[in-house]
């Protein structure tokens, strides 16, 4: 479990206007064995709590526990930790041999068979040099080294960027093997909300440097229900969602699609008993979850994060 309670943090802009707030006190748990995926715009912070969580950076304000330990300036935290940046780094001139080298004196469980394993079925070159590789294979590699290292939390700013769809699902893969063989918890930090729609349990919306919606995804859907519906008349529209919780109700013609609250029994019996010239309850996406969500609280998702 990481515990996450009035974080704070601020950078110095280096110019007259001072200190940058990028962080205002961020609250939240982030559960083991599930895929967290941390969602916002560039410049929301999730580079940065990224980088506070892993114990790279001190924090201002709060504190963050992981598994009953703090993590700053603790070795013994870390060990169940890796970090992989949006620009990964390696050593200059290193290939992916040599930074398993590095790695594995690092993280004591580095498994280096499942890491030659791992880069023949990603057809990447263990004895050349990182530096020569593309932005997608730099991407693969760092995954690679951190599903090999053994450690229980992984830490991914932006994983996803630069592979293409069929490495996409490789690497979702990995993380999937990982958490059913021993129990990983991958944290995602990503601008794209439709990449994270099939791997993550839980979302986290992070806007201007503070925590605007944290749900579990399921949940979250089961309270929601999208319905498209031809009602007979007007009257019976308006007996039927007289009360109800309509989050959005979009029209073409005398087609309705209504974004509801409530759960799928509750719903239905609301249609119950009314002659309709169609009725259907569909499934709802992620991105339809948030944006019903967030314009509830007074943001438009659309406008943040999926422009």
């Amino acid at each position: 479990m990481i515990e996450i309670r009035d974080l704070r943090k601020t950078f110095d802009s280096g110019d007259k206007n001072g200190a940058v707030n990028a962080l205002n006190g961020i609250t939240l748990n982030i559960a083991e064995s599930q895929v967290f995926g941390l969602i916002g715009t560039n410049g929301a912070g999730k580079s940065t709590m990224m980088r506070l969580i892993a114990g790279i950076y001190r924090p201002d304000e709060g504190e963050i526990i992981v598994d009953g330990m703090k993590i700053y300036d603790n070795p013994e935290a870390k060990k169940n930790i890796f970090f992989a940046a949006d620009d990964p780094y390696f050593f200059q001139n290193a290939t992916p041999n040599e930074m398993a080298r590095y790695y594995s004196g690092i993280y004591e469980a580095f498994d280096k068979v499942r890491f030659n394993k791992l880069l023949e079925n990603f057809n990447l070159d263990g004895k050349r040099k990182i530096s020569t590789f593309s932005k997608g294979m730099k991407k693969q590699l760092s995954c690679i080294l951190g599903v090999c290292s053994g450690t229980k939390y992984l830490f991914l700013d932006e994983t996803f960027d630069g592979l293409d769809p069929v490495m996409r699902q490789a690497v979702k893969s990995l993380f999937a093997n990982d958490m059913a063989e021993r129990g990983l918890t991958p944290i995602i930090a990503s601008h794209n909300l439709r990449e994270l729609e099939d791997i993550c349990d839980h979302v986290g919306l992070l806007h201007q440097g503070g925590v605007l919606l944290s749900e579990d995804i399921e949940e979250m859907k089961l309270g929601i229900q999208k319905v498209q519906c031809v009602f007979k008349n007007d009257e019976d529209e308006k007996k039927i969602l007289e009360g109800a919780d309509v989050m959005m109700d979009e029209r073409r013609g005398k087609l309705h699609t209504i974004t509801i609250r409530g759960n799928r029994e509750e719903i239905e019996g609301r249609f119950n008993g009314y002659e309709l010239t169609f009725f259907e309850v569909l499934p709802l996406t992620l991105e339809e979850v948030f944006i019903s969500e967030t314009e509830v609280v007074g943001y438009d998702i659309r406008k943040l994060i999926l422009n």
